[in-house]
């Protein structure tokens, strides 16, 4: 998901990470003379990566109890849990391991992966964000590192949501909403949607359809979202103009919209608080590639397929 600056100090386990340094030069130098000294990056933590990803696992195994049935048995209950919540946890955690491993591949510290349970919503979990230094690396490694976690994450989230919509059925009005390519799998692997009936997804498809939500609010190109570092390497200074105009543009909307939108409000308000501009990278001078421009603009508009604008609706019975 989105990644944060690592800064010298990290606060987030309660202490301060300390930054050690190491001298370079070892040979005798002459009077006046400075030898060089290279900070060595600072231990990972685990403790708390690893108590909220074990938060998360028992979040999204409590939401999925929403599958369990007609309250046949708490056993039936745990089933369901893990049919959903095994699915969900492999999509975040390919998502964020994406990201971790072409941070390690050039050289850009990062740390695990924060895992964020919320279990009181229906989806058990916010995602999961790593803190990283994106003025490190170049403009490809920016590129290669923010678009890595989306297609990773896809992987997972396609093969979840075709296998559990093979187990889903149409019936009732359902309270979530669904993308154009949900609607379009839906189809065509169960047939024409009946007149009045909608999409009941199997735990696995509904972990399918979290991986498409969680994917699509990721690509968003604002800020250090996924989709900020993909749109800043691919335009570099001129993104921050675009990235502006759609935050203000996503205010307008969802403010003419407040009735069936004003869900959203928190989510603006915390792009606000992160900053819609993307910093500069080492080197925003570093050519791309042909097929990594194509490959980028293709990754963005995946927005219009994936993106769901009212996850959560009321049904009235």
């Amino acid at each position: 998901m989105q990644e944060m600056d690592d800064s010298k100090y990290n606060e987030m386990d309660g202490e301060p990470e300390i930054i050690q340094a190491e001298i370079v030069d070892m040979e005798p130098v002459g009077p006046g003379q400075w030898r060089e000294v290279r900070p060595v990056r600072p231990q990972r933590r685990w403790r708390l990566p690893a108590m909220l990803f074990a938060a998360t696992c028992l979040s999204t195994l409590l939401a999925g109890r929403q599958f369990g049935g007609d309250g046949s048995g708490l056993f039936a209950a745990f089933v369901a849990g893990l049919r959903y919540a095994v699915p969900v946890m492999t999509i975040l955690l390919c998502h964020e391991m994406g990201h971790f491993l072409q941070a390690w591949r050039y050289g850009v510290h990062a740390s695990l992966p924060y895992f964020i349970p919320m279990p009181i919503s229906p989806i058990g979990t916010f995602g999961a964000v790593i803190a990283m230094e994106p003025r490190v690396g170049g403009r490809r490694a920016l590129f290669d590192i923010g678009i890595s976690g989306p297609l990773a994450g896809l992987v997972p989230t396609f093969i979840f949501l075709v296998i559990g919509l093979q187990n889903s059925t149409y019936g009732v009005p359902s309270p979530y909403g669904y993308p154009p390519l949900v609607h379009y799998l839906a189809t065509s692997i169960l047939g024409p949607i009946p007149f009045g009936q909608e999409i009941n997804l199997s735990p696995m498809a509904f972990a399918g359809w979290v991986g498409l939500l969680v994917t699509s609010l990721n690509l968003f190109p604002i800020g250090q979202l996924d989709g900020g570092h993909i749109l800043y390497a691919l335009l570099r200074h001129k993104a921050r103009k675009v990235a502006v105009g759609l935050l203000m543009a996503a205010v307008f909307v969802v403010v003419w919209n407040w009735e069936s939108l004003g869900h959203w409000a928190l989510m603006l308000f915390l792009l606000f608080l992160i900053g819609p501009i993307h910093p500069p990278t080492a080197d925003d001078d570093e050519p791309l590639g042909i097929g990594r421009i194509i490959l980028g603009w293709l990754t963005l508009a995946f927005i219009f397929v994936g993106f769901t604008p009212v996850p959560l609706r009321y049904i009235p019975y």
